[in-house]
């Protein structure tokens, strides 16, 4: 799986982790920065930036997943689901891990580094990466009702 990976200082040694054990597992992990430590640095470039190459690779009909990291991974979820087509999900177990992608097709996760260890974030980003969107009737209404909003403005019931 293609992954885009982005954070802000609260996650660098994180998502150094994160790309060493992803690759070595196959996956093709585009790191989008920060390339340098700087505990002042501003995470919604990254994030964004992440969030632009996965909404581009789907545009462009290859499949790819991004992972956006921060301390608590609230704000570099904000981030993410600002462009367009992104639906990006902050996980913190199991079951929102899997839940996303199921239930959600989310295209991103979002992950605090301050709030798990490093073994914990692979594996939920693992279970992420694994699991398929069930192509529901009921989910793919729903994620519809987003994109048209989105896309329009128009707010449907």
């Amino acid at each position: 799986m293609k992954l885009h990976i982005a954070t802000d200082h609260a996650g660098m040694e994180l998502s150094q982790f994160l790309i060493s054990e992803l690759r070595n597992l196959g996956h093709e992990v585009i790191d989008h920065g920060p390339s340098d430590y700087d505990p002042l640095d501003d995470y919604p470039g990254f994030c964004i930036a992440a969030a632009l190459a996965v909404s581009e690779d789907w545009q462009n009909g290859e499949e790819s997943l991004g992972i956006v990291l921060g301390g608590s991974g609230n704000g570099e979820q904000m981030a993410a689901n600002k462009v367009s087509g992104i639906r990006a999900a902050l996980i913190w177990n199991e079951a929102t891990a899997k839940l996303a992608r199921e239930h959600n097709d989310a295209n991103v996760c979002a992950l605090g580094a301050r709030q798990h260890t490093q073994e914990e974030v692979l594996e939920l980003i693992k279970i992420f990466i694994a699991e398929p969107f069930s192509g529901d009737e009921r989910h793919v209404r729903r994620i519809g009702k987003i994109a048209i909003y989105e896309n329009t403005g128009e707010v449907l019931y």
